[in-house]
Formats: structure tokens, sequence, C-alpha cells
């Protein structure tokens, strides 16, 4: 019931997700990820979040995403319901889909990306969202956000859109998780976000937080306004 797409940037070595469903809240059930461990996105007609912490896990400690995906879903008899994408750091992938998926389920991958989707109008959703994303210029985030917008454009969840959400970590950057959990038009909200989100104060706020490659960054002392000094009250007195 969800379309999900995963990506690596080869240049600046960022990595990424986007998800679109028709029900609430696909950025809080679909998407993980940190940039030591890479991406994932767990859906399905009854989705496993563990199966999406598993593989990050599986990940982080040296598997690669075709191993980590195979040992998160094999032992789970509840897996003919679910589906599973990942992209591990170096930006390899994998996707697992459930038989019991509703249709259209299925995925695609190209070097570095990989897409998953199941209750689609048909394969031609999937097909668009990987062509989006290889063929979009921009940064990545965009990138992502043309390729949620080619599959809906393609016909996308069959139910319509009810939330969208774009994750994107990278170890040089803060990261950037944007959700609208439910909305009549969640594409449009999730692009006019993100938006937002690159304009200041926002976007010079992130820059100046730690990061994986430089965890104890802040700004300037003099890039800090100055503040009024907090009012202390006297504690009252205690009658005994």
């Amino acid at each position: 019931m969800t379309i999900s797409i995963l990506a690596i940037d080869e240049k600046t070595g960022w990595i990424g997700g986007a998800a679109a469903t028709g029900s609430l809240c696909v950025g809080g059930w679909v998407l993980r990820g940190h940039a030591d461990s890479g991406v994932s996105a767990s859906q399905g007609t009854a989705p496993s979040t563990l199966w999406g912490e598993g593989v990050l896990s599986l990940m982080r400690a040296g598997a690669d995403a075709a191993v980590a995906v195979g040992a998160v879903t094999t032992p789970d008899n509840g897996r003919a319901h679910r589906q599973l994408a990942a992209l591990d750091p170096s930006g390899g992938t994998a996707a697992f889909t459930g038989t019991e998926s509703v249709v259209y389920a299925g995925s695609a991958e190209a070097p570095g990306v990989v897409v998953a989707g199941n209750m689609l109008t048909g394969p031609e959703v999937i097909t668009a969202a990987l062509d989006a994303c290889l063929g979009a210029s921009g940064s990545l985030p965009q990138r992502l956000l043309a390729a949620l917008d080619a599959a809906a454009a393609a016909g996308g969840d069959a139910r319509g859109l009810n939330s969208a959400a774009l994750l994107v970590v990278g170890r040089d950057i803060a990261p950037l998780s944007l959700r609208i959990d439910h909305s009549a038009r969640p594409l449009v909200a999730l692009n006019d976000l993100y938006r937002a989100s690159q304009t200041d104060p926002y976007h010079g706020w992130t820059t100046v937080v730690p990061v994986l490659d430089d965890p104890y960054r802040a700004p300037a002392s003099r890039d800090v306004p100055d503040l009024p000094e907090p009012i202390v009250e006297a504690a009252p007195r205690v009658r005994r």
C-alpha cells in the first residue's frame, strides 16, 4: 500500500529515501536510515518496523544489502504479507516482496537505486519512479521528490495518497527528515516543506549543528544572539 525509493548520491555520499502511501504516517512506518548503516523501507499489508531496524543493524555491522535483507526476511513466518527494500552505505541494493502482497506489488533496482511498491495501479508506477530518479537533475532530495511525483503521475497508490515522507542522511550534513502524516495533497505539501527547509533561518541553523564528521560543531560565539539573563527567584521559606 506504498511506493518507496532509496538512493545514494555518488558525489556527496549522501543516502536517502522517500515514500508515499494512501494511509497515514508513512515516514514513521516505512523509512529508516543512518549515514553509517544505510537506509531501509519496510512496508506491506502488515509491515514490520523490526525489519527496517534489523537490516540497518546488519548493514552497520558490515553486511551488504542483499545479505541483510535475506537474513531479516527468511526466518519471519509472516513475510508473505510484508515488503522490504534496503540500500547499504556503499550503494548496494536489495528488495523482498512477500507472495501475499496486494497487487500490483514489486520492485526494481539500478546501480545505487531501489524502488518498491504494493497496492499500486500497475508496474508502470515503479518504472516511472526509477526512471525519474535516474534522470532528474539536482540534489539527492530533489531527485527523490521527483521520483515520488513521477510515481503519482503514473498512477501511484491505487487508493490515492494520504501521506508522504523524505529522509536524507550523510556524514557531513544534519539529517533531513520531513514528514507529511495526513494531507489531501501530501506530495505538494512535502515539496513545500522541503523548499522551506532549504531557506533561512532553518537551513542556516542546520549548518552549525553537530554532524558525524564534525561532532563538536557549534556556531562561533559572535553568531549566538544575546539572550536576557534568566530571572531567578528565591525559593519561599517554609515555616516549620
